[in-house]
């Protein structure tokens, strides 16, 4: 991903806090668990500040039990009652609400804990689609039958009836069972189904995360990826609606807001990390998909 600030990173950037493996049971990619007041809210320790901004690079799903809990997930704010569902990806910025109890259970996972088709399959990385999930009743039951079995299988990794080895095999099969519910409900409208199936626009989406702060130009992702320009404009107009350019410029507009309203980086070096030297090219690409300067946009979020 591009976001470069790490835990002990970048002074003045976003900070970026690490999966802690080592207070997972077994030191395995994952964690599951109840939130409420005993547990800080969460049933996950970083160091971050709970109601600081602040990326993660691992996934949150957080099951509630109870509601309204209002949360900030890159510059939407989210409110979400019993039943619903939350979905943070890795890089995202999000905050936790000071106003908001966390009741539920919460999953987490470190990108890598499942292999590459299981990623695909159930759409990790889909951030086109909105964090929040309203399943209904048959939904939910489904989703907590589910995370049950997982957190049980989990739970027991802590009284060793199982080889380390085979205990995280078994995780990775209940997680997979309950992400496969998820993905299910996250895109199950019949052309959000049709966008997760297209290949060339999944590997452009890909592309694009890793490169946007160094490659806006659709001629180098068309070349790199083996299509042809015109391929891969049809395909990213089928699955989103809008133009290779148009997509990239959204990303990179997206990284600038994040920079412009969460750090106090300098507009100039904003701009460089998002893939402009030139601080007034920055400011003129900006304000074009904004209607807004650097500089207006930050005070308007201070």
């Amino acid at each position: 991903m591009a976001d470069t600030p790490t835990q002990g990173g970048a002074e003045h950037g976003i900070r970026t806090f690490p999966f802690p493996v080592e207070r997972s049971v077994g030191g395995i990619g994952m964690q599951v668990g109840p939130m409420g007041p005993a547990h800080g809210g969460r049933s996950w320790h970083t160091d971050a500040p709970p109601d600081r901004v602040h990326r993660i690079d691992f996934h949150v799903v957080m099951l509630f039990d109870a509601g309204p809990v209002r949360h900030m997930i890159d510059f939407t704010r989210y409110e979400a009652a019993a039943g619903d569902v939350l979905w943070i990806r890795p890089g995202q910025v999000h905050r936790f609400s000071k106003s908001s109890e966390y009741r539920g259970t919460a999953l987490t996972m470190q990108p890598g804990f499942l292999p590459r088709a299981t990623v695909e399959a159930a759409g990790l990385y889909r951030y086109d689609l909105p964090p929040l999930l309203h399943p209904d009743e048959a939904q939910l039951a489904g989703l907590r039958a589910a995370l049950d079995h997982l957190r049980r299988e989990y739970d027991d990794g802590a009284e060793g009836t199982l080889p380390l080895s085979l205990h995280t095999a078994v995780l990775r099969h209940s997680l997979t069972a309950f992400l496969l519910r998820l993905a299910h409900l996250a895109a199950s409208g019949a052309e959000a189904t049709r966008r997760q199936a297209d290949t060339t626009f999944t590997l452009f989406r890909d592309a694009v995360e890793r490169e946007f702060a160094a490659n806006h130009s659709v001629s180098a992702y068309a070349d790199s990826l083996g299509y042809s320009r015109r391929t891969l404009v049809r395909a990213v107009r089928a699955a989103t609606g809008e133009t290779p350019k148009g997509f990239i410029d959204k990303r990179v507009v997206l990284e600038a807001k994040r920079l412009l309203a969460h750090t106090d980086l300098p507009i100039g070096r904003v701009g460089a990390a998002v893939g402009f030297p030139d601080p007034a090219n920055f400011s003129k690409f900006f304000q074009l998909h904004t209607g807004q300067s650097p500089v207006a946009f930050r005070v308007e979020q201070g």
